[in-house]
């Protein structure tokens, strides 16, 4: 009985852990929070045990949080030699802006260049960028606390023991290893394709009022997965041991994602009357296909949901308690599908479902094996010591890849950060010149509001939705800080235990919702300045006011002054994106047909990133606020439609990763010709996108799918393998089409 309530509470301790895991990828967000906080209540009661008075409390706390925050570099050494670089830059800005306080001419100048350094800095990388950054606040901290001469060796105390405890929690109290951060978004990668197939098992019983609401929570598992698989091949290299490690880890996490994936659109298909379209994972609001009652009558059903669920257990059951007859036999068994066993009575569509989740287990075996170690043998059947053997020959097949050569960088004012510290330096020029005229004492809410919607931003219409997310934040904050201000009166550790919880909650929520993060910090703001005996409902209304300002200056500097419209940030990025494209592509097929090896992962994974900026460049085109309707739904649409290339690109990839490894898969020249127009298509619309008068069209021809008919006696032309790679030049062939109107390239007629 007390082993059954032991392993009750385990399992939910368990459930617990996976949520959280899938919910907050390598739990970051979380240990961001945690360190800042931390930092910020040890410096607290360290100022405090000195006698500090509020003044110092809050000059301390807001330096122990920029301490914090402002690093963003994974290895632990780099962190401490920034922090420790920081100290002096924050003693610096802190004493010149004590120094200049009384001459407002000089001293505006002065924030003015110091706030083009700070962006300017940031081509140094990581180190610069926070640096800059630590320079810049350190300075606001001190114009919010009204820091003079005469309390400056008090303030320069505060800072100095601010850092010194931000180093503690970073260090000591809540340490962060890149190898710690690696196992903890492996395990969050886990907990989202459990999540997945969970999602997938919905659809066999999903009916036609219910199968929008069960794609729309495909499409988020799908994209959430391939987040978090994105997160894990930026922390490869500096949380493996070596370069083999990382590129088994790699590829491994990339054969479960194509998988999955792959795995969602079988079940799709076995829906539909027809083969399922990729778009529908990919378009928000596509059409769902029509539906039947049931995939598959009577007991086929029932084993596709039981088998789903067995392929759920072997993903999330931890190490310690994969061994046994029982997990063992779920393994064999689905793995046997993969060599046609014991293929349960049903359409052809079905038992390719039962196929998918062989390929699945299979997928989740490796997996399972480059993150835990060698696994239990010992039930081993036929067809799962193949699968084993597959596994060590790719492992074998693995290197450390080739050195990229360096990018060359844009220089002058073509230079990013050059542009940026242009253009938020004119923008904090006209925000103080305005902010002075609203208040004299608090012109410096104008200029961080400036500061802010220029980070992480990269055109005009970037910044303006960040500016109006600002603005909104700050608007709700105001009223909640009028509320709490009431309640919380006199009450100094109260009001700072709030603190810490808006702080805590502004870096959790920061990478999901901006909105959100603003109104934290102005709630939080409003509890300072009861705190400093400065609050009043004006001043909360002014900081409105100021903000808006703020982001009106940074939205006129961005449009006037070496400005970069959306649609050429958006062009350029696209051109990116074809171009990478067509890497992948080309690289997988000559493989296929027999060419050199290549690094063809490292090549996916830079297709994979050059997409993710272009969906990021592409959302204010796409904000629900944006009045162009038609805009928005090309914008959707066309993303969607790369993100279906880049799905097909990646199964080619993986396909030829695996040729010299398996003597079951032969490289077959034809496919050469299979691919020569569709890569032909993609440099035409990638020349259009470059060049709007470029006289460029994408040709039509037969279908790849013609090539997949067996011959006259009925026997197919093709292998298995070869078969879905042709499956998969069919749906990108299909996607490219599909970008040329859109995009405005003309379709020139088939020849005859």
């Amino acid at each position: 009985m007390y082993g059954g309530v032991k392993a009750a509470g385990r399992s939910v301790r368990t459930r617990l852990r996976d949520r959280v895991a899938a919910s907050d990828p390598g739990l970051l967000r979380l240990t961001a929070g945690l360190r800042t906080v931390g930092a910020i209540a040890l410096a607290l009661a360290v100022l405090a045990a000195f006698g500090a008075d509020v003044t110092h409390l809050v000059a301390g706390a807001m330096a122990a949080m920029v301490a914090t925050f402002a690093i963003r570099e994974k290895e632990l050494k780099g962190q401490a030699v920034t922090l420790a670089l920081g100290l002096p830059v924050a003693l610096a800005s802190v004493s010149v802006s004590a120094l200049l306080t009384s001459r407002v001419v000089i001293g505006d100048a002065f924030f003015v260049v110091l706030i083009f350094c700070a962006v300017f800095v940031r081509r140094f990388g990581d180190r610069g960028t926070a640096l800059g950054l630590i320079g810049f606040q350190v300075y606001f901290v001190s114009l919010f606390v009204g820091a003079k001469v005469s309390v400056l060796p008090g303030l320069l105390g505060a800072i100095a023991v601010a850092f010194v405890c931000s180093a503690v929690v970073r260090f000591a109290v809540v340490p962060e290893t890149p190898a710690g951060v690696l196992q903890r978004l492996r395990q969050a990668f886990r907990a989202r394709l459990a999540q997945l197939i969970a999602t997938q098992s919905e659809l066999l019983d999903a009916g036609p009022d219910g199968i929008d609401k069960t794609l729309e929570h495909l499409r988020d598992g799908t994209a959430r997965l391939h987040e978090t698989a994105l997160m894990i091949q930026s922390r490869l290299e500096e949380g493996t041991p070596d370069a083999s490690t990382a590129r088994l880890v790699q590829r491994r996490i990339a054969d479960a994602e194509i998988a999955a994936e792959r795995l969602g659109l079988l079940l799709l298909t076995a829906r539909s009357a027809e083969r399922a379209d990729t778009l529908t994972l990919h378009l928000p609001g596509a059409p769902a296909p029509s539906v039947g009652r049931s995939p598959a009558p009577g007991e086929a059903t029932e084993i596709l949901r039981r088998d789903l669920g067995a392929l759920r257990t072997l993903v999330l059951r931890p190490p310690a308690e994969a061994r046994g007859t029982a997990l063992s036999h779920l393994r064999n068994r689905l793995l046997g599908y993969r060599d046609e066993e014991n293929l349960p009575e049903a359409i052809p569509a079905v038992q390719d479902v039962f196929r998918g989740i062989g390929e699945t287990a299979r997928a989740v075996m490796g997996l399972r094996i480059a993150l835990d170690g060698p696994q239990d043998e010992s039930d081993d059947t036929p067809a799962t010591t193949r699968s084993r053997e597959e596994l060590d020959a790719e492992d074998a097949a693995i290197d450390g890849g080739e050195e990229t050569a360096p990018k060359e960088e844009p220089t002058g004012l073509r230079r990013p950060t050059t542009r940026a510290a242009v253009q938020v330096s004119v923008g904090s020029s006209l925000a103080i010149l305005g902010g002075e005229l609203l208040s004299a004492e608090r012109w410096y809410w104008a200029v961080l509001a400036c500061w802010i919607v220029f980070l992480n931003t990269a055109s005009t219409g970037e910044i303006l939705v960040k500016g109006y997310r600002r603005v909104l934040g700050t608007m709700l904050g105001v009223v909640a800080g009028i509320v709490l201000a009431g309640l919380v009166g006199g009450h100094t550790w109260i009001a700072f235990g709030l603190v810490l919880l808006f702080i805590f909650a502004m870096f959790y929520t920061a990478p999901l919702s901006y909105t959100l993060m603003s109104f934290f910090v102005t709630a939080m703001l409003g509890l300072l300045y009861t705190l400093l005996h400065t609050y009043s409902l004006s001043v909360l209304l002014l900081r409105v006011e100021e903000t808006a300002l703020g982001a009106a200056c940074g939205i006129v500097a961005a449009a006037l002054v070496l400005p970069i419209r959306t649609d050429r940030r958006t062009n350029e990025l696209l051109g990116t994106v074809l171009e990478r494209l067509t890497d992948v592509t080309e690289g997988a097929v000559d493989q296929l047909s027999g060419g050199p090896a290549a690094d063809l992962l490292d090549t996916a994974r830079e297709l994979d990133q050059a997409l993710g900026d272009l969906r990021a460049a592409t959302q204010p085109l796409t904000h629900p606020i944006t009045p162009l309707r038609a805009r928005r739904n090309t914008a959707q649409y066309v993303v969607a439609l790369l993100e279906t290339c880049a799905y097909h690109a990646r199964s080619l990839a993986a396909t030829a990763e695996l040729l010299p490894a398996h003597p079951s898969i032969a490289a077959d020249p034809r496919l050469r010709g299979a691919v020569r127009r569709t890569v032909r298509n993609i440099e035409a619309i990638a020349a259009r996108v470059a060049d709007e008068d470029a006289e460029t069209e994408v040709e039509t021809g037969p279908s790849i799918a013609s090539l997949l008919a067996p011959d006259a006696a009925g026997v197919p032309r093709y292998g298995r393998i070869t078969g879905r790679v042709l499956r998969h030049l069919e749906r990108l062939d299909e996607a490219v089409m599909g970008l040329a109107r859109p995009l405005g390239v003309p379709v020139a007629p088939p020849k005859r």
